[in-house]
């Protein structure tokens, strides 16, 4: 296509389109970038993966195009992640753990005005949604699922895909990355996209930072988060994919999350959003039209719980004296409760000599407990934490279900200033920067199966 009618046909999708200015939410000193097109009656917030710039998207016809479909009869919210884009940038090894990029996606709904949307996530941002959708199901009308993932590594479940080592070892810098287009890409482009996706590519981000990125999504596990998704579900797969998005990745996604729905569309040689009036977008508004007008409760949430305990309270009791240890007691229970709030915890009751709490967030249920920790060495006790991101059971104020059962065990076996987590909290939780040391499988008293469990060091 000449450059001459390119131009009319972008110019005739931007006129259908009317996409608003880019703006910024902000979660704390983090910049969000992000864009409104369009108009309707129900939210939908598009989580793109790696490729991602909201300015250089709408220079080709076609990517614009594939967002004209998406934000028909809907609001499209569209954002670039932090590290990607508009938004903020960083060091290139400053890679923050999934609860962030969650955090940030709450940022651009509220800065949206948008109390509940439609969360598409793309490939590696299907991580963000999943995690958003069961931790916050009161934010997400309907999930969907574009040739995302559970895992990216070699897993019992997953065999098709790589080890986690041999990836590791074999990972290298991509110094082709916004430079050249290999031989694979000449029957999927014209000069001019072919140019464009290379922009595409240099405006999301560093060859450096492609790599940093990539590992922490290599590193990530959510497959103990799929059966706390309770929202109605849409994963939609590449039936022609590999690798990652074998069909197999799909199938296990919709196999674990509740009464999802499994749709496979063929993208053959083309790119996704080459197909701009085919089965994404077309499968997406069925979705969205399928979904109802009702506001359902939710009595199951995904969480994380943390249990502490004060080490042999009893003996530091009785040698100390029953006034001096009430003063102690209330000084420890102040120190708890300032780092709950710090952390963004919710205490949710004290049982014995210990707290039981919740977060909406694994690696700050983690700090939090490590700050307690580390407090209370100043008073001269010694507490012992477990912590697990799982599924509970909201009742009134209090909680139940089997995350809570798991994240009491895990804390009875956690020794004297020590936090004790479960393999599930270690997935969710890389770039964190915790320092995690395997300490074995377990069984748990009451809980089927066996549980490896990791010391957070520090």
């Amino acid at each position: 296509m000449a450059g001459a009618s390119l131009g009319l046909a972008l110019d005739g999708i931007l006129a259908r389109v009317t996409p608003g200015p880019v703006s910024y939410a902000f979660n704390g000193d983090i910049a969000l970038a992000y864009q409104v097109v369009g108009d309707g009656p129900v939210d939908v917030v598009m989580l793109p993966g790696l490729f991602s710039h909201l300015d250089v998207q709408w220079e080709d016809p076609r990517f614009a195009e594939f967002l004209q479909g998406l934000a028909e009869g809907h609001r499209l919210i569209v954002t670039d992640r932090r590290g990607l884009g508009l938004s903020e940038r960083f060091a290139p090894d400053h890679v923050p753990p999934i609860e962030s990029l969650v955090d940030d996606v709450l940022a651009v709904l509220d800065a949206a005005n948008s109390d509940t949307a439609v969360v598409i996530g793309f490939w590696e941002s299907g991580f963000v949604a999943q995690l958003l959708a069961a931790a916050h199901p009161n934010r997400v009308l309907g999930l969907v699922l574009v040739d995302s993932f559970a895992t990216a590594v070699y897993t019992a479940e997953t065999p098709w895909l790589d080890r986690a080592e041999q990836w590791l070892r074999n990972e290298a810098r991509d110094s082709d990355w916004g430079r050249r287009l290999g031989s694979d890409f000449d029957y999927l482009l014209d000069q001019r996209e072919r140019e464009w996706v290379l922009r595409m590519q240099r405006a999301s981000c560093t060859p450096t930072a492609r790599l940093f990125e990539a590992r922490r999504w290599r590193l990530t596990d959510t497959r103990g988060v799929l059966a706390s998704i309770r929202v109605p579900t849409l994963v939609l797969h590449d039936a022609d994919g590999a690798d990652m998005s074998d069909p197999r990745g799909a199938r296990l996604l919709a196999a674990r999350i509740k009464d999802s729905q499994l749709v496979g569309y063929h993208g053959g040689d083309e790119f996704w959003w080459h197909r701009p009036s085919g089965t994404i977008t077309t499968e997406v508004s069925r979705f969205v039209r399928g979904l109802g007008s009702s506001d359902p409760s939710f009595d199951r949430v995904l969480a994380t719980v943390l249990f502490t305990d004060i080490v042999d309270s009893t003996t530091h009791a009785a040698s100390i004296g029953d006034s001096a240890w009430r003063k102690l007691r209330e000084r420890h229970d102040q120190i708890v409760r300032t780092e709950i709030a710090r952390f963004r915890g919710q205490e949710i009751k004290t049982m014995g000599d210990g707290f039981l709490v919740t977060f909406d967030g694994p690696a700050r249920g983690v700090r939090c407990a490590q700050e307690i920790i580390s407090q209370m060495a100043g008073l001269g006790l010694q507490i012992r934490a477990g912590l697990h991101t799982g599924e509970i059971e909201l009742d009134g104020d209090d909680i139940t279900g089997i995350g809570v059962a798991i994240s009491a065990r895990v804390g009875a076996l956690a020794g004297p200033s020590e936090v004790l987590v479960s393999q599930t909290i270690r997935d969710l939780t890389v770039g964190a920067n915790l320092v995690l040391t395997d300490r074995g499988e377990h069984h748990l008293k009451g809980i089927p199966g066996a549980w490896r469990l990791y010391a957070v060091a520090g």
